[in-house]
């Protein structure tokens, strides 16, 4: 669906140590309370699926819409499907036509994917929203971010914060969720190469484990034929005795 926008010294230890516990594991949860994208690194110019986590409500509030505004660059988007939500995309003109892989003119963009629930997202439970997308070819070595406003029955959070230059953003208190990318790989450019080598090596082992059996099968024939010779040998030697 597409729409428009123009047990005592003991227990004292374990006490100690359930406590410490209880600090760490407190602080991660506090540290993956945001909602982020599960994913990253990802390579510039790469088709990528990516997984944004809501991991609570608003203030206690249960969730009843993900709106993710689609950074610039990122002109086509698919959601999957979640059986407890609808879908849509929101489209915008670009400003300028361009024509993509397949020569065809593209005119507009998806700017937001919006989850609307069809039954409320509780606070105490968390969901997954994917979106299968190209990483822009131009986006190495920056953080694609994807401004995120969460509605809840109850008020909504705008987790739309982007760092400034050199800033944390886990210092943040909504924090936009983002994906780093990195070049892309040099792999892709020597696949050819990769695949001949792989034809010479299976070549390679096709030919070394035929001549292993040629050998095998000649060990095997020597033994037989030596047991023969060693039978015929005993029974001459029984008959000689009889005869004897």
């Amino acid at each position: 669906m597409s729409t428009r926008h123009s047990k005592r010294p003991l227990l004292i230890g374990t006490g100690a140590l359930a406590a410490a516990a209880a600090l760490i594991l407190g602080g991660a949860a506090a540290a993956n309370a945001h909602v982020s994208i599960a994913e990253g690194p990802v390579e510039a110019g790469s088709y990528s699926i990516l997984t944004l986590g809501v991991p609570h409500g608003c203030d206690g509030a249960a969730t009843t819409k993900v709106a993710i505004q689609i950074p610039d660059g990122i002109n086509a988007v698919t959601p999957t499907r979640n059986s407890l939500y609808t879908v849509e995309k929101v489209m915008e003109d670009l400003d300028t036509p361009i024509t993509d892989s397949h020569g065809n003119e593209v005119t507009e963009r998806v700017a937001q994917v919006v989850y609307t629930a069809t039954t409320p997202l509780p606070d105490g439970q968390r969901d997954a929203f994917e979106l299968s997308l190209q990483i822009p070819e131009d986006a190495a070595e920056t953080t694609l971010y994807f401004p995120t406003v969460q509605t809840c029955e109850q008020g909504e959070t705008a987790w739309v914060q982007i760092p400034e230059e050199g800033q944390d953003g886990h210092d943040l208190d909504t924090p936009a969720p983002g994906v780093d990318v990195i070049a892309a790989s040099a792999a892709g450019s020597h696949g050819h190469g990769d695949a001949t080598d792989a034809s010479a090596d299976a070549h390679e082992d096709s030919a070394s484990a035929t001549a292993a059996a040629d050998q095998t099968a000649l060990v095997i024939t020597s033994l037989a034929v030596g047991s023969i010779g060693l039978i015929v040998a005993v029974i001459a030697l029984l008959r000689g005795r009889k005869k004897a």
